[in-house]
């Protein structure tokens, strides 16, 4: 367990610990972004793919032990999100780009560093508006579900066999542009916090998730990217629901 020391004024240095359980599935998370990086340079597009989707997993874990523990800290904040920009902000944009992006010249380098960037401001708004926004929605599309889409492009183009014809380049660059985009906009995107694991429920949720896990198991590639293109349209769903909802003003009142 590292630790590190806190002055303390007007007496010595006390050191203080940095809890191990929360920060190992953090630390397990970068390692998987950075191992898809690897594997991007060495031309192994589809572990690359799913090595961005394991760091998913993970970093959905850290958080969760860290709560269910309470062992939640300003430490464990801040390498959670170095971690998601290595995992959800490097690892995509270069696993793209080695795969589909690299032959544009400009373009692609451009929409690469654009997914980048839209990661590393979506990470920086998300740190300082947490206490700010309704927790039941995030405020743009998240870094880990961006990544997913991306990788998941790589994957499941990958497992059919699709090569790297200009057609397929010019969707890769839609799809890393709309990621990278999105990350940044106001538009909202359910949360799933508002989910209470700890509560009880009726069997046929249990079939469900059952039900769920074959499914994605049939082709994992193809379902998963369904899913979270789906995830990542549902937000501009949500808006134009909301936008029709909304009651119209009230005409001003006449000058007497």
């Amino acid at each position: 367990m590292t630790e590190y020391p806190e002055p303390r004024p007007g007496g010595p240095l006390r050191r203080r610990g940095i809890y191990l359980l929360p920060n190992l599935f953090t630390t397990a998370a970068l390692f998987a972004g950075f191992y898809a990086i690897v594997q991007a340079m060495n031309a192994r597009f589809e572990v690359a793919a799913v090595a961005i989707y394991v760091a998913m997993v993970l970093d959905g874990l850290d958080g969760r032990v860290a709560r269910w523990t309470r062992t939640q800290s300003e430490f464990g904040a801040e390498y959670d999100s170095l971690s998601d920009m290595v995992s959800f902000g490097a690892a995509p944009a270069l696993v793209m780009y080695e795969w589909a992006l690299k032959g544009m010249g400009k373009l692609g380098w451009i929409a690469a560093f654009v997914y980048c960037a839209g990661t590393a401001l979506r990470l920086a708004r998300f740190n300082t508006n947490i206490d700010v926004v309704d927790k039941r929605y995030f405020q743009g599309l998240p870094s880990p579900a961006a990544a997913a889409l991306v990788a998941g492009f790589v994957w499941v183009s990958d497992d059919f066999g699709i090569e790297r014809f200009d057609w397929i380049q010019y969707i890769a660059w839609t799809v890393t542009m709309y990621a990278g985009i999105t990350m940044v906009t106001n538009v909202p995107f359910y949360s799933f916090k508002d989910i209470n694991f700890r509560k009880s429920v009726p069997f046929w949720a249990v079939l469900v998730i059952v039900a769920g896990m074959t499914v994605i198991s049939i082709k994992p590639p193809v379902i998963l990217f369904l899913l979270f293109a789906a995830y990542g349209l549902h937000g501009y769903v949500l808006l134009f629901v909301r936008t029709r909802r909304r009651p119209p003003a009230a005409p001003p009142a006449a000058a007497p």
